[in-house]
């Protein structure tokens, strides 16, 4: 089913080669099946064509922690927040704000 799913978002892709909503799904996908460069890939094209796509900066941040660079997740979880206040998303803004939290160490947890 991923193949059926991954050949038609390239098609869509094909036809709509700038539409952000196809760019994350694609990225999203790959990141997915543990494709991590091709979903590394999908995610910084969206940060760079469309850096108002907000929930990118959120899964963005993600991959780079499953992948070990805690620095460049939290660059893009507090460049994430700024886009976030930019559009008015309170609620992507407290999502990006709760995972740059924890990958700086500064979740809270009550005993």
């Amino acid at each position: 089913m991923q193949n059926t799913r991954l050949t038609k978002l390239l098609e869509f892709l094909a036809a709509e080669p700038n539409d952000p909503f196809v760019l994350y799904a694609l990225a999203t996908e790959y990141n997915t099946q543990n494709d991590a460069e091709k979903a590394f890939g999908y995610y910084l094209e969206l940060i760079e064509k469309h850096p108002d796509y907000v929930g990118t900066y959120y899964h963005l941040g993600k991959l780079y922690e499953k992948n070990q660079d805690t620095e460049k997740a939290i660059l893009v979880y507090k460049e994430g927040m700024l886009q976030a206040r930019k559009k008015g998303d309170n609620h992507a803004f407290s999502e990006l704000q709760g995972a740059y939290n924890s990958a700086m160490g500064l979740d809270y947890e009550d005993d």
